[in-house]
C-alpha cells in the first residue's frame, strides 16, 4: 500500500458540565454537540461517541483502502455499524467492539474482506489508538 498523505487539522474537544444538566461539547473547529444519558433520550451519550468515532474512521479508512487497491470506482457504499460489550469485571470499559462492515458494489468477498481488514488493522487512527494502549497526560486547573 502507498503512504497516506495527511493534512493537518485542529483536533480536540472540550466538554462543559454545570452542577445539573448534561455535558455540552465543542470541537476544536467549532462543532457543537449536546450529550444525553437517559435511556429514552435521542442523541449521543459518551459510549455512542466512542462507537461513532470508530465507525466513521473505519468507513473513511475503508474508502482509502479501496482506493489503494484500485477498486474504489466499483464501490458504491461503505458502512460500519459499531456496538460493544462492556466488561463485567474490573474497570468500567468496553471489553469487545462488534463491527459490521457492509461494502456494496461490484467487488468479490475476498476484496471486501481485504478492504475491511486494511481499514481496521492498518489505516484507521481510532482503531489503532484503541488497540495501542495510549498514554494519558492530565493537567488539573482551577
Amino acid at each position: 500500500m502507498t503512504d497516506l498523505k495527511t493534512r493537518s487539522r485542529p483536533t480536540g474537544a472540550t466538554a462543559v458540565l454545570g452542577r445539573t444538566g448534561f455535558p455540552h461539547i465543542t470541537s476544536a473547529t467549532g462543532g457543537e454537540l449536546g450529550i444525553v444519558t437517559g435511556p429514552s433520550q435521542q442523541g449521543f451519550n459518551p459510549l455512542d461517541l466512542l462507537y461513532a468515532s470508530l465507525s466513521a474512521c473505519l468507513t473513511m479508512s475503508a474508502r482509502i483502502a479501496a482506493s489503494q487497491m484500485g477498486v474504489l470506482d466499483r464501490v458504491t457504499e461503505i458502512s460500519a455499524e459499531v456496538t460493544g460489550e462492556k466488561a463485567t469485571e474490573g474497570l468500567s470499559r468496553v471489553q469487545t467492539f462488534n463491527i459490521l462492515f457492509t461494502i456494496k458494489g461490484d467487488i468479490d468477498d475476498e476484496t471486501r474482506n481485504a478492504i475491511a481488514r486494511a481499514a481496521e488493522e492498518e489505516i484507521c487512527t481510532v482503531s489503532n489508538t484503541i488497540r495501542g494502549n495510549p498514554d494519558f497526560s492530565t493537567t488539573v486547573s482551577v
